[in-house]
């Protein structure tokens, strides 16, 4: 362990360095994040993880910037230019950047014009006019007539000077100090300039919002940043990143130029020269990729937030469920599930043809509900999904069926996936695709595993940013989820498994092939017969792992196997069964958990461990409640200015939210008509799944836009008023699925 690299971020995110050694400590001995969050409290003084994943990410990111640094020592030491003060100044560095400013004079760069000056013996020159001696003025031309040598390419007194000039600018260029004030000035005085490139404007018409934008660097919001990258990256715009030109110049001008002598004046034409030519141009680049990489960590934390968000949405639970994916021309595809999200029997039925057809479809429907137990019916939000909610609904089914409408987003992503071949590899993908939207209503967490988070349409630009950036937040993000709710190991699929702490794919299929083998797991212990499932794997997976009804009522419980022995020595004081402590609040309560205090198990634990024998297993999840959208509106054209409609937020960005109101269209929220008041942070206000009453506020059929509020002066004073729904539309008219909410122009 680095004890430096502990100090370092022990300050930089205000924690003690014993809670940071303790957490690299526990991470270096292979720890996952979510088990030190939850079993080694004591250890951290209760860190969450948004904090251990941080002290994470900066140990790395350390160790990085190490390794550059070894690197760079190694290089100049090879090529004897090492001594002790530049040594002193790399081992200093605290970022890639500072000690990249400090290595660049001596990296091993091409030919340059400074390059190719210095070849011809024109550095002395540079030298005597960078001194710019006030007292003995420096007649440059004499200077340079003594450096004239036609023989070396230099032709003449103000070739000479030429080549000064290129070597002055390339030492400005390089000049730390120089670099960082630049820098600084184009962080906090630079725009982001976008311009339509020519002749694309009507191509290009979806970034017209762009077509003469300029925005503060130290202002512009994350989403505006990445849309004008991609139109730049699309050959649509043109971006230019940098203060005002004679800003910067002054900056230099003012380091660099002593006086008003001729020698100067040759020094301030090298300084102009190295901004336009070499610094800008560097800086730039530089600030581009930070304002990219601040732009990215909004944009992954927008997703990352949403996706939890639907990751935890509330489930409907072991319950035998008929899914419908629907469809004009081709039929719904309609499968039955048990509780288990066991696939029973699939069809195909025609509510939308009319006459026979639909009548046909009616008594399917109605048959296998009453075959097969049916309690819920799940239909996709995509095509034809609102129309066939209003068939089902028509149908009269017991009261006790609920009908819901589920988003279908990546629903096909999976259908055609490995995982989806391998466990109906006798279904074609419409099949399988009804079986992932049922399973979606049982348990979102466990059938969304399953599918690539980028492909769940509730990200902002997340094609966009550092994929790798992205890929682990989503990881972490699913872990979290999956470790937080548990995971009932006789039934999970290996997907989820996988997200498992200590687990992975190879030890997930293991668990798998060994219960299909051997049948249900009796025991947490059970799983350390599990191939290559060792010491190390038990300890950070066992607390995550529930076994239902197996021989020990512990193993149910997020209560680690290491702490059995204290719930049994509580058990043994107070004179009765473990079981009895599970089942009776009363006996619970004669627990004094500070009797039970030691060097090793803290009264965190403790605490943790008698909630756990409250509700053992508990689903931290919200408890599931029906939603349905407003009856009669199905299409665009069925909503009018004024109308008061319940929607569910599908995806929240940095400017707004996106609600379902059921037109196959996602709504806007524009973040300033999300309350009625200020709000900063869209987050504050809606998350993903959120049940809300929203008013419309123009409808752009054209270009399909919808611009809706929530702000409450808004409701008219007909809140009920809706149109007549349109009968008179055939299927080929109809409205396409929702897009990804990557729209520009917001």
């Amino acid at each position: 362990m680095n004890e430096t690299h502990v100090s370092t971020i022990a300050r930089e995110l205000t924690l003690t360095t014993k809670q940071v050694g303790a957490t690299v400590a526990l991470l270096e001995e292979g720890a996952t994040v979510p088990f030190i969050a939850r079993y080694r409290k004591e250890a951290t003084n209760m860190l969450d993880e948004v904090a251990i994943a941080a002290i994470r990410d900066r140990i790395e990111q350390l160790a990085e910037l190490d390794k550059r640094r070894a690197a760079i020592l190694k290089s100049l030491a090879e090529r004897e230019l090492l001594t002790d003060e530049l040594e002193a100044k790399v081992n200093a560095a605290e970022t890639m950047t500072t000690l990249a400013d400090i290595y660049l004079p001596y990296r091993v760069k091409r030919r340059t014009r400074a390059t190719i000056a210095r070849e011809k013996g024109l550095e002395p020159l540079a030298d005597i006019l960078l001194a710019q001696d006030q007292d003995n003025p420096t007649d440059p031309e004499a200077e340079a007539a003594a450096f004239v040598n036609e023989e070396k390419g230099v032709a003449t007194a103000a070739d000479a000077l030429a080549g000064a000039r290129d070597i002055i600018a390339e030492n400005v260029s390089e000049n730390a100090q120089a670099r960082e004030a630049t820098r600084q000035l184009f962080t906090n005085k630079g725009a982001i300039n976008s311009k339509v490139r020519k002749d694309k404007e009507e191509e290009g018409a979806k970034y017209r919002d762009y077509f003469e934008c300029q925005e503060p660097i130290s202002a512009a919001p994350s989403h505006r940043v990445l849309a004008m990258m991609r139109g730049e990256k699309e050959g649509f715009l043109s971006l230019r990143v940098a203060p005002q030109e004679k800003d910067a110049v002054n900056l230099l001008l003012h380091r660099f130029v002593v006086g008003t002598t001729a020698a100067s004046q040759q020094v301030a034409e090298a300084v102009r020269d190295s901004y336009k030519r070499l610094l800008s141009p560097s800086i730039e680049n530089e600030i581009r990729r930070e304002v990219k990489r601040q732009a990215d960590e909004k944009a992954i934390r927008v997703f990352i937030e949403n996706l939890r968000e639907l990751l935890l949405a509330p489930p409907l639970g072991q319950k035998s469920v008929l899914a419908l994916d629907p469809g004009f021309r081709t039929g719904c595809k309609l499968v039955c599930l048990d509780g288990q999200g066991k696939l029973l029997h699939n069809d195909t039925v025609y509510p939308h043809t009319g006459g026979r057809g639909a009548v046909e479809a009616g008594e399917t429907i109605k048959t296998l509900a009453d075959r097969f137990k049916i309690e819920a019916v799940a239909i996709g939000n995509g095509t034809a999904g609102r129309e066939t909610e209003t068939f089902v609904r028509s149908l009269g089914l017991p009261s006790s069926i609920v009908t819901v409408m589920v988003n279908e987003s990546g629903a096909s992503v999976y259908s055609a996936s490995e995982a989806a071949r391998e466990e109906f590899p006798d279904h074609d993908v419409t099949v399988r695709g009804a079986v992932s939207i049922g399973r979606r209503l049982m348990d979102p967490l466990a059938e969304l595993v399953k599918i690539d988070p980028k492909s769940i349409g509730v990200g902002q630009y997340q094609h966009d940013v550092d994929q790798a950036a992205l890929r682990r937040g989503l990881d972490d993000t699913v872990m979290s989820c999956v470790n937080g709710v548990g995971v009932d190991v006789n039934t999970a699929s290996k997907q989820v498994l996988a997200y498992v702490s200590g687990l992975g794919p190879q030890l997930a299929s293991n668990i798998v092939a060994y219960r299909d083998e051997n049948g249900p797991f009796a025991r947490r212990t059970q799983l350390k017969k599990v191939p290559r499932l060792g010491e190390k794997a038990f300890e950070q997976a066992a607390g995550f792992l529930r076994i239902r009804n197996g021989k020990n009522p512990l193993d149910a419980s997020a209560v680690h196997p290491e702490s059995y022995h204290i719930v049994d020595v509580m058990a043994r004081d107070l004179g009765c069964a473990v079981t009895d402590l599970l089942g009776d609040e009363s006996v619970r309560g004669r627990i004094k958990p500070h009797r039970y205090v030691t060097d090793k198990v803290g009264l965190p634990t403790l605490q943790d461990i008698l909630a756990e024998l409250a509700k053992p297993g508990r689903d931290p999840r919200e408890k599931f409640e029906a939603f349905s959208f407003a009856e009669g509106i199905e299409e665009m054209e069925d909503l009018s200015t004024g109308m008061r409609l319940p929607g569910i937020v599908t995806n929240v960005t940095a400017f707004g939210a996106f609600v379902d109101v059921g037109v196959h269209q996602d709504g806007l929220v524009h973040i300033s008509q999300l309350a009625d008041r200020f709000v900063k942070d869209p987050a504050e206000v809606v998350k993903v799944q959120q049940k809300v009453m929203v008013t419309v506020l123009e409808v752009d059929l054209p270009r399909k836009r919808i611009a809706l509020s929530m702000r409450e002066q808004l409701t008219t004073s007909d809140p009920t008023r809706r149109t007549k729904p349109r009968s008179d539309r055939s299927p080929s008219q109809k409205r396409p699925k929702r897009g990804d909410g990557n729209g520009c122009g917001y």
